[in-house]
């Protein structure tokens, strides 16, 4: 990838990392989680490095932006969200056109679980019916709904000329 490819997609995170940081998180409990979203999209463009190096720094920037007391949870979802969703794309899913919307359904489940796990883990208070129950449905569907234009947006910015030759596919023997 080269040197532009690279400052293209973290001004994109940086300005997902922003407006995440100061105009949705005003919007309460049922927000849609941009930043999120953007290191999907990256890291299904770009792949499992690239995905994980991103997840990490947009997560770490939202930690500090969002004052947040437990420093580095968000880069450590976002860092693991961002490397097996680049493994998805390096190996199958890139060029279907439901894989965008996939995978963001299923990142923003996981990382709503896995966050709530850490919470619990970390001995935070959180309400497990609050989270799952009346927020996630909210937010898997904002999300869902932000796919489309942010993976338009990244696939312009990050064109493929610079990416790596697309994998095999991966077969299963027997």
């Amino acid at each position: 990838m080269s040197v532009a490819d690279a400052a293209k997609a973290v001004l994109l995170l940086w300005l997902a990392v922003l407006l995440q940081a100061t105009l949705l998180s005003g919007l309460g409990l049922v927000s849609p989680d941009l930043v999120l979203v953007t290191v999907v999209v990256v890291a299904l463009m770009r792949g499992a490095e690239f995905g994980a190096i991103a997840g990490f720094a947009a997560g770490l920037l939202l930690d500090v932006a969002t004052l947040s007391p437990l420093l580095g949870v968000s880069s450590l979802l976002l860092a693991t969200t961002g490397y097996w969703i680049g493994r998805y794309g390096e190996t199958t899913g890139r060029d279907r056109s439901h894989a965008p919307y996939l995978s963001v359904a299923v990142a923003t489940v996981l990382v709503s679980f896995a966050t709530l796990s850490l919470y619990f883990v970390l001995q935070q208070p959180v309400s497990a019916q609050r989270v799952l129950f009346h927020g996630l449905p909210g937010r898997l569907l904002l999300d869902v709904l932000l796919t489309a234009p942010l993976f338009r947006i990244a696939r312009r910015l990050l064109r493929r000329q610079g990416m790596l030759e697309r994998t095999a596919e991966v077969r299963l023997l027997g």
